[in-house]
């Protein structure tokens, strides 16, 4: 089992504040992980092949197409809060310069 100091180590490089009774927890929490992989260890990977995750899957994407839509007014009209001809929009770059 991890000791105080050890979890205190790791929160520290972790950049975490921790208190006394966390630091108890965590201790029983990172023993318990570090006991998983104690045992994942031990078994034979010899003749397994490396994989990303458990299953396959596959990405199902449609292509992208550009399409004019034809009644741009309709279009505005459906937006939150159009100004003029285009669509408003919240801003999310500072626009600070100094």
């Amino acid at each position: 089992m991890l000791d105080k100091d050890q979890v205190q180590k790791i929160a520290h490089l972790a950049r975490l504040e921790i208190t006394a009774e966390e630091t108890q927890q965590f201790a029983g929490q990172l023993s318990s992980i570090l006991d998983y992989f104690e045992q994942l260890s031990e078994l034979d990977t010899e003749n397994i092949p490396p994989t990303t995750r458990a299953i396959e899957l596959s990405n199902i994407t449609r292509q992208d197409s550009s399409k004019i839509y034809g009644e741009r007014s309709a279009l505005l009209d459906e937006a939150p809060n159009p100004e003029g001809e285009f669509f408003r929009v919240p801003q999310i770059l500072n626009t600070d310069e100094g």
